[in-house]
């Protein structure tokens, strides 16, 4: 089924504790064009972060934090987005803002780039496994932002990322976004396969929700309206 529309977006968001650029298609493809978007290089070298180009899909994020980075090229990989996201936080105090701040401009990105809910699925729903964890997210693209996230994670850390930051970056992504969220792992012994394995499902469960059903123009709500 052809799309009936582009749906992209860019956000930026510039406060005096982090700077974040997020350019977002949710078709995959090319990323819409952002203004004054950083490069790879740095000092004149590539810089290594989370990217993957294809014909289909475009993936280059950096935000300063490898784990941070390792969970959203999931999501997009398996959402099938195209996304460039650079985030430049104050990472000498803690990886609280940053995380945060991302989770947000990227949320704010989603929610853009959809406009309207208007002949899609909605509702979407995953499992994903990875080795012996396993995790389930349902999504509602209802704008009523709610989440419930429990990893059940055990280290304080994933590389240079307080576990503690993945459920509060989950909660405030479904807040920007204004999206309904429950994401759940229901079992597994190692805390990166919880963390990976959760982020795939929720990639699984918003393709779902923002699937097009070729009901033109009807809005999946007895409301009538939802965005």
């Amino acid at each position: 089924m052809a799309t009936p529309r582009i749906r992209s977006a860019t956000i930026t968001r510039d406060t005096n504790e982090t700077k974040i650029q997020v350019a977002l298609n949710l078709d995959g493809g090319e990323v819409p064009q952002l203004e004054n978007a950083e490069g790879v290089e740095v000092n004149g070298e590539r810089k290594i972060h989370a990217s993957q180009n294809s014909k289909s899909q475009q993936i280059d994020i950096d935000t300063g934090i490898g784990f941070l980075d390792h969970m959203l090229h999931a999501l997009a990989k398996h959402s099938g987005w195209s996304l460039y996201l650079r985030a430049k936080g104050d990472l000498h105090i803690d990886d609280h803002h940053t995380t945060e701040d991302t989770f947000l401009a990227l949320g704010a990105a989603f929610k853009s780039a959809l406009h309207t809910t208007a002949g899609l699925a909605r509702f979407g729903h995953a499992y994903a496994p990875l080795d012996e964890a396993l995790s389930r997210a349902v999504i509602d693209l209802s704008n009523r932002p709610y989440a419930v996230i429990d990893l059940g994670l055990k280290r304080e850390w994933l590389g240079t990322l307080s576990t503690e930051m993945l459920p509060h970056g989950l909660q405030s992504f479904a807040q920007a976004a204004g999206v309904t969220l429950h994401v759940d792992c229901i079992r597994g012994d190692n805390d990166h396969h919880r963390a990976e394995s959760a982020f795939k499902a929720l990639a699984g469960a918003a393709r779902m929700a923002t699937a097009w059903t070729g009901r033109e123009g009807e809005v999946p709500s007895t409301k009538g309206v939802l965005f």
